[in-house]
């Protein structure tokens, strides 16, 4: 089976011959077999069998373990309303020798107070070593970068750059392989949709659901893929996600979405410089790109597909899977998915099988009503975006929700004005947590959910938010000098236009202060460092806002 495309394939030179076989070699998926087998049965599987229904198990072991914790949370809820009291869950918190200072710059670590007790000093030297790996090193530089841009402007386009994110993506690499292909999360969790590259909107949630970082923020975040082209800043977007997963392994969890398959986010006469391979060449040069851009999509062929939150709430970048023979249903065939799987082109140990689950999930829509006219016995039917992609229907929502008892189906992929909006009989949540680059307008919003103990909330971000780093498109420093502005302009976060027209304002300011008279040029000096100081206070980056002429789904 091909895996559904819109339009026309990428053509890069490593795209035909990246695939034919993973870094690792993956684990092959295997059907499920009956729980009816006998101990005669049993004795009389070959070994290849009994590795077949192993794997199976577990699976179902880590489906169930998660129902379980999940019917103890609300036993002890409804405990809780019954008693009027909390209860008071026995938990054992290991010492920490390092205390959190918050400070204007960020959070920094030192050493806890010990307030000169030899015994206490004694008690934390014997502490494991809070020692940093490589990797977390790494992490912790794209963070500085990430919270300040213009200070690590040369870093950013430079080879060290390259070599850092390349560095990461191998540790990356072995983190997401040992995750399950479907997360089973606790409340509260905070939940995106697609970024792409939009470093804007991704420092407006920083800036205020994480302001003092994940590490120090309650609950756990999840975002539902998409995280490449279209935005200026793929690299930046990438390079700060993934190191939040090294810092946080725990507390993030990044899903894959159509972006991060190599035909997509490879397709360079589509998207032209908003192309993520098209970044990584214009930043790094031919070879050095496309090696960038090879170990990134290494990582996300090892990106897990779905999550399930209270055994409540499916989260999904596209949308639910097609029935296949063998599962019990779509969570058991997403978990027994490989843990690496390329999906298009793909690598030799996937199946038409896999290739369909994994493309259900990161590629389908929810049916709108004329489409439900023409769906299958199922609820499935064939999605406008053509090719292989199929939408889904109230008859497949109701089987999916109903055989998994779920409520709620939060999904991200389809592009719209409004952040978060619900449909399918306030059943389904979209989420997209992107303004720019779909043609939505200057009035568009990004918007996220956080999903609590017991209700939904919807978070959205107002058009006339203003950021701390990012501002108006062309509104520049004046204090930035002209070697910056052309560093802004090489990184694309400044159009030349904005340069000639801060040059031109300086200049004019510069010629008529020569005519005035001493008084009012003392004057005019005092207003122009008065304009300078407001403007520093509000504006670091510009806002490069490039939106597509013409509205619609996201690609």
């Amino acid at each position: 089976m091909s895996s559904p495309t819109v339009g026309k394939q990428a053509s890069s030179p490593d795209l035909g011959k990246v695939n034919t076989t993973p870094r690792v070699k993956a684990k092959k998926k295997w059907g499920l077999f009956s729980n009816k087998a006998s101990a005669d049965y049993d004795e009389a599987l070959t070994a290849e069998e009994k590795n077949r229904m192993i794997t199976t198990l577990r699976n179902q072991l880590i489906e169930k373990d998660a129902v379980i914790e999940t019917m103890q949370t609300r036993i002890d809820r409804l405990e809780n309303e019954m008693k009027r009291s909390s209860i008071i869950v026995h938990r054992k918190h290991p010492l920490n020798q390092q205390t959190h200072l918050i400070t204007d710059d960020g959070s920094t670590k030192r050493a806890v107070a010990t307030r000169g007790s030899i015994a206490t000093a004694n008690i934390l030297r014997s502490l494991p070593d809070p020692s940093k790996s490589p990797s977390m090193i790494l992490a912790e530089r794209f963070m500085a970068a990430f919270k300040n841009p213009i200070e690590y402007m040369s870093y950013l386009q430079s080879r060290d750059f390259a070599s850092d994110l390349i560095e990461i993506c191998d540790a990356m690499c072995e983190l997401l392989e040992d995750e399950p292909r479907c997360h089973f999360l606790q409340s509260p969790v905070y939940v995106f949709g697609d970024i792409h590259g939009n470093l804007e909107d991704l420092h407006f949630f920083s800036d205020n659901l994480w302001k003092c970082g994940m590490e120090l923020t309650a609950g756990k975040f999840l975002f539902l893929g998409d995280y490449v082209d279209r935005g200026l800043n793929c690299l930046e977007c990438i390079a700060y996600l993934f190191g939040l997963k090294i810092l946080c392994p725990n507390k993030l969890v990044l899903l894959r979405g159509n972006h991060e398959t190599r035909s997509v986010n490879g397709w360079e006469e589509h998207y032209k410089e908003k192309s993520f391979l098209h970044q990584c060449k214009s930043r790094f040069g031919k070879e050095l790109g496309e090696s960038v851009w090879e170990e990134v999509n290494q990582c996300f062929d090892r990106l897990p597909l779905a999550a399930v939150i209270d055994h409540d709430i499916f989260c999904i970048h596209g949308g639910i899977p097609r029935p296949v023979p063998d599962h019990d249903n779509a969570i058991q065939a997403i978990l027994a998915m490989p843990n690496v799987a390329a999906v298009n082109p793909c690598y030799e140990h996937e199946t038409d099988e896999t290739q369909q689950i994994a493309s259900d999930c990161i590629w389908s829509d929810p049916a709108n009503e004329e489409q439900e006219m023409f769906l299958d016995e199922t609820g499935f039917g064939p999605s406008l975006r053509g090719g292989d992609c199929v939408c889904f229907g109230m008859a497949a929502i109701d089987d999916f929700l109903l055989s998994n008892q779920l409520s709620f189906i939060v999904r991200a992929h389809e592009a719209h004005a409004h952040g978060v909006s619900i449909s399918k009989a306030a059943r389904v949540f979209t989420v997209f947590s992107t303004s720019k680059d779909h043609g939505q307008g200057r009035k568009a919003m990004a918007g996220c959910i956080l999903v609590d103990v017991d209700k939904i909330q919807v978070i959205n971000r107002s058009p006339a938010y203003k950021n701390k780093y990012i501002h108006h498109r062309t509104s520049v420093g004046c204090d930035l000098t002209d070697e910056q502005l052309a560093e802004m302009s090489r990184l694309g976060l400044l159009r030349a236009d904005s340069i000639e027209g801060r040059r031109h304002k300086s200049r004019s300011r510069s010629s008529r202060s020569t005519h005035m008279h001493p008084k009012e040029r003392s004057d005019s000096v005092d207003s122009v460092k008065s304009d300078k100081a407001d403007e520093k206070a509000v504006t670091h980056v510009v806002d490069f806002e490039e939106s597509d002429k013409k509205g619609g789904s996201d690609i």
